[in-house]
């Protein structure tokens, strides 16, 4: 699944690594999250594990339903 994107192959900045905390704190797909970024899902995985960031959702009832 490893498709060509704008950042391939460059270095993650900060700003970056910042936009990637904060887009995975608002629960955003890290397919999503890729995209605006310009980086594979892959990539994302990496980083947020190697920065210790969660990708797992914190609400996981369905369209935001409380029980």
């Amino acid at each position: 699944m490893s498709k060509s994107t704008r950042n391939s192959g460059q270095s993650w900045s900060k700003s970056d690594k910042a936009t990637l905390s904060k887009l995975a704190k608002q629960n955003t797909p890290t397919r999503v999250i890729g995209l605006k970024l310009g980086r594979t899902e892959n990539s994302v995985r990496s980083m947020a594990s190697s920065e210790g960031v969660s990708l797992k959702p914190t609400n996981q009832s369905p369209y935001n339903r409380k029980s």
